[in-house]
């Protein structure tokens, strides 16, 4: 398990209670309709996506929700090396073998109401099992078997994988980083989304300056 775990490693920090607000955020968004399924991705590269889906797994996870963190990212999977797992049955073992789609390769991380799947092995063709019919019933095993299913997907201009999977759930969250993501992919990344009528339920902004007006409100009390 790595220190970008931050929900772990300082739940009371700033950040920690920013990830709560965003679970709540998400929460009330959808009273009618509770979100069952949703993809963390971003832009372009190197925005933090996969710190954030496992940060906002852990928050969901200590809000008494059963949480599957599902790494659906087939090119540059993060999920293992973000909590230190083996990698050799994962989600495209699920999409390959029978067995494993009654049974789903899900790790305890020691995280109560959390399991993670990882990637498994990469496949060739990451974009066509993703569009397969196979992945469905992936996913819908899946939500039998949890409260809510974080699924962390390539960046959405890089491939068409997080777009493909995003059509199939209740929607996605972009993750920007202050000072780094550009202006024109951001607004790109948009419009791809809603060019395929996917939701964007959020967008999350790391790296961003700390606002020193709350540092004594968050300030650990001895």
């Amino acid at each position: 398990m790595t220190a970008n775990l931050i929900t772990l490693t300082d739940p009371r920090s700033p950040v920690a209670e920013a990830f709560r607000t965003l679970r709540t955020n998400l929460i009330f968004s959808s009273l009618d309709r509770p979100l069952s399924a949703i993809a963390i991705s971003s832009p372009a590269m190197e925005e933090d996506k996969s710190e954030t889906a496992a940060n906002l797994a852990v928050i969901m996870a200590q809000g008494g929700r059963s949480t599957i963190l599902a790494d659906c990212d087939l090119r540059h999977p993060r999920q293992h090396e973000i909590w230190g797992l083996e990698v050799e049955r994962g989600l495209t073992t699920m999409v390959l073998e029978d067995e494993a789609l009654e049974s789903p390769p899900l790790v305890e991380v020691g995280v109560e109401n959390l399991k993670v799947l990882p990637a498994g092995p990469l496949p060739p063709n990451p974009a066509d099992m993703l569009g397969s019919k196979r992945m469905e019933a992936v996913i819908k095993a899946l939500t039998e078997r949890s409260d809510m299913v974080i699924f962390d997907t390539p960046p959405v201009l890089a491939v068409t994988d997080a777009v493909l999977l995003a059509s199939r759930i209740d929607g996605l969250i972009l993750v920007m980083q202050a000072g780094s993501t550009r202006r024109d992919h951001a607004e790109r990344a948009k419009e791809l989304l809603e060019r395929v009528n996917v939701p964007v339920l959020g967008v999350v902004l790391t790296n961003a300056p700390a606002d020193v007006s709350l540092g004594g409100y968050y300030k650990r009390r001895e």
